[in-house]
């Protein structure tokens, strides 16, 4: 029994069992009578609660609610003293168990561990608690460890560790096919590959056709088709180790990116897709997907290409066509979450999704730009100006002193390095690890230093060529000033950004130019009649002022 003075405490009892087990159970209910007995014997000492944690590591507290709710109630003063059977029930980390029984001693509350006949209150408690909680740590590696290596040979011999899925279900660690979701697995691959479909469309389709998930899905979208597309176990092969928990502290689970070795095995199980049609669908996914190069281009396709915006919903606008009966196209800009989702609606868990801004022809919105431009550039002089004064002060602000050299010596003095740390490894004196890791940090370097490097000729070609910059700048802007013929290169570099509203309403705003303009799409004869007598009604006070809609059926304030 600890000593103890003559003044009755109020005590804590905290247990812990670290699987929610039927054996760990019993063992758990034997704690709670253990401590109920312990406590009561000691005619100084009087329960407070005792604090339990089921199923809980104890190699980290973020999880364990009791254990938590423990010290904040030793916070508050609810009690004086703590007992547990032994230190790793309380915490197997060493961190964790000074850290939390230094901020307890604060409080004047001490800890007992029965078991390791240690009270924090004693003077040489700390010293005796840091060595025995290493060892808990220690212990608790090894257990990691031997836990590591058995699930490692159980993969290794066929066995699944993972949960049931769309189209399989886990059944003593093997995938046995469940009909009804392999159906929806081959409905998939039969929109993607044979249909052509993408995996935005796939989804779409399934929610409104009412498609059951797999038990684990909240809804069917884009990523989940991706994944589904992208299963091998569809095709009969098994892949497991694709996570690992690199801490055994944490328990924080990462994606393996080739850090640990996968156990891949094939032809583990009963395929849903045969194995060619799913090789095939795997090249359809790499031909269908972007390069950078192309994702850069078609950012930049068009004029207008990421400058229309929804004022409803802040997603952008993209480019649609299609071919009408008389062989013509039909170009309109259509807002994203409109195209994806359809009309503003809320999805079966309450997300509100889709949009009802309207489209929006292209030859509208070029008119509208047109006329805008047309009109702006009336006074482009002072346009020009602008301009040419925004030239005028980058050139200025560029630095006259030419740092080519420096950023060449600093590139020879990195390469002279790496020559050096050749030379080592070849001789023995650093590992092959070491030498490439510092190869990688010295490329890095280089790389830095020639883009600074090709920066600085930049700049001083820039003052070099001032006069011939700005004169460039003067004649192109006379040419295309007046806004008469489109010009693609024209327009994406003059126009900021166009946000739609609901009736094919526009704000429309221009680089370098303060105002904004207010456009307005019309649509039919009634609209435009109401718009001509609105304006009869109202002065307005806009940059573009007119009394009636153009022949094309718009208005612009």
């Amino acid at each position: 029994m600890f000593e103890i003075d003559d003044k009755v405490k109020r005590v804590a009892a905290y247990c812990r069992v670290s699987t929610d087990k039927t054996d760990q159970a019993n063992s758990l209910e034997s704690q709670q009578q253990f401590f109920n007995e312990y406590i009561r014997r000691n005619h100084l000492w009087e329960l407070y609660d005792i604090y339990v944690d089921d199923g809980i590591s104890g190699t980290n507290t973020k999880k364990r609610a009791a254990f938590n709710q423990m010290i904040e109630d030793a916070k508050s003063g609810k009690f004086d003293l703590i007992i547990t059977k032994e230190i790793s029930r309380f915490a197997r980390n060493i961190l964790d168990s000074i850290g939390y029984t230094r901020e307890l001693k604060s409080l004047g509350v001490g800890v007992i561990f029965l078991n390791d006949n240690i009270n924090t209150l004693d003077s040489d408690a700390e010293m005796r608690l840091a060595f025995l909680s290493t060892m808990a740590q220690e212990e608790s590696r090894k257990t990691s460890e031997r836990v590591k290596w058995g699930l490692r040979r159980q993969m290794e011999k066929g066995v699944v560790l993972g949960r049931d899925m769309l189209g399989y279900d886990v059944r003593d660690g093997k995938l046995i096919i469940n009909e009804e979701g392999a159906e929806t697995v081959r409905l998939i691959y039969h929109k993607f590959l044979d249909d052509g479909k993408g995996a935005h469309r796939i989804a779409k389709e399934l929610r409104e056709e009412g498609v059951k998930t797999s038990a684990r899905m909240k809804d069917w979208s884009y990523t989940v088709i991706l994944r589904i597309l992208r299963n091998e176990k569809y095709c009969g092969d098994l892949v497991q180790q694709k996570t690992y928990t690199p801490d055994y502290l944490t328990h924080q689970k990462k994606r393996n990116y080739g850090e640990i070795e996968t156990v891949t095995i094939k032809n583990h199980h009963e395929p849903i897709i045969s194995r060619q049609r799913f090789e095939a669908v795997q090249r359809e996914l790499e031909r269908r997907k972007p390069s950078q190069s192309t994702v850069k281009a078609f950012a930049n396709r068009y004029a207008l290409s990421g400058k229309i915006i929804c004022g409803e919903c802040g997603a952008g606008f993209v480019r649609r066509q299609k071919k009408r009966k008389d062989g013509t196209m039909n170009v309109k800009w259509v807002c994203a979450e409109s195209q994806k989702n359809g009309g503003k609606h809320k999805e079966k868990d309450g997300t509100a999704v889709g949009c009802t801004t309207n489209s929006i022809n292209d030859r509208d919105i070029k008119e509208i730009l047109q006329t805008v431009v047309a009109d702006t550039m009336l006074s482009r002089t002072n346009i020009i100006n602008t301009l040419l004064q925004t030239v005028e002060s980058v050139v200025k602000s560029v630095s006259d002193n030419d740092n080519t050299a420096h950023f060449q010596n600093e590139i020879s003095r990195c390469e002279d390095k790496k020559k050096k740390l050749l030379d080592m490894c070849l001789n023995g004196y650093i590992e092959a690890e070491e030498y490439k890791e510092a190869c990688d940090d010295l490329n890095s370097q280089i790389a830095d230093l020639e883009q600074k490097c090709i920066k600085e000729q930049s700049n001083q070609q820039m003052i070099a060529d001032k006069e011939k910059t700005i004169c460039d700048i003067r004649n192109y802007v006379n040419s295309i000033s007046t806004g008469a013929e489109w010009n693609d290169t024209f327009y994406r570099n003059i126009v900021d950004r166009i946000v739609v509203y609901k009736g094919r309403k526009m704000d429309i705003y221009l680089k370098l130019i303060p105002e904004k303009w207010q456009g307005k799409i019309l649509a039919g004869t009634k609209e435009i009649e109401a718009y001509e007598n609105e304006k009869r009604s109202c002065v307005c006070s806009k940059p573009i002022s007119v009394s009636k809609p153009f022949s094309s059926g718009y208005g612009i304030e």
